[in-house]
């Protein structure tokens, strides 16, 4: 049984990132799964001066050492105007100015969704060009559309059955190969 962390790029308490991640977190019943929310994880905006100043905030260091405890990651990020957001980019900036390769050995499954038909895919690519920088392995990737339209919040279920079956295969690839 792998250990793996799931958690959104996003900072909404309203996520739908989050939600996917959660929903995808409950599937993985074979391995030992801790979904977080980095809402939990606050940092102020990176800057050099703000490193020399007063160094790596808390939060930084708790969550590179919850990373290094584990064998994978599931992440969904979300998209603002075309990239991750800029909450996501501030946290892997504090990381990576921790340890340049604090990705180093971890299998990722990223994802990301969004209210429109092309379900957060500009942001999917960026994350899929720039994780492995940091010694991320993307095992594979997946892109929800449409969220609202393919998923109810009040039964926690996919409701498009060719998304839940892409889903589940992407899902059953991730799990044989962390």
């Amino acid at each position: 049984m792998k250990k793996i962390l799931a958690f959104a790029g996003s900072n909404s308490k309203n996520s739908i990132n989050q939600k996917l991640v959660e929903y995808v977190a409950s599937k993985m019943d074979s391995h030992q799964v801790r979904v977080i929310n980095l809402i939990n994880y606050p940092m102020v905006l990176y800057s050099e001066d703000e490193e020399k100043d007063n160094g790596f905030p808390g939060m930084a260091l708790g969550l590179k050492q919850e990373i290094s405890e584990v064998d994978a990651l599931l992440i969904s990020v979300n998209e603002h105007n075309g990239s991750w957001s800029a909450f996501f980019k501030n946290i892997i900036d504090w990381l990576s100015r921790l340890d340049r390769n604090f990705l180093e050995g971890k299998k990722i499954l990223l994802m990301s969704t969004s209210p429109g038909k092309r379900g957060g895919v500009s942001s999917l690519e960026f994350a899929k060009n720039v994780l492995p920088r940091f010694g991320a392995e993307i095992v594979d990737s997946f892109s929800f559309p449409s969220f609202h339209d393919n998923f109810s919040v009040t039964s926690n279920t996919v409701t498009d059955e060719t998304l839940l079956l892409g889903l589940n295969e992407v899902l059953s690839t991730f799990a044989h190969q962390i």
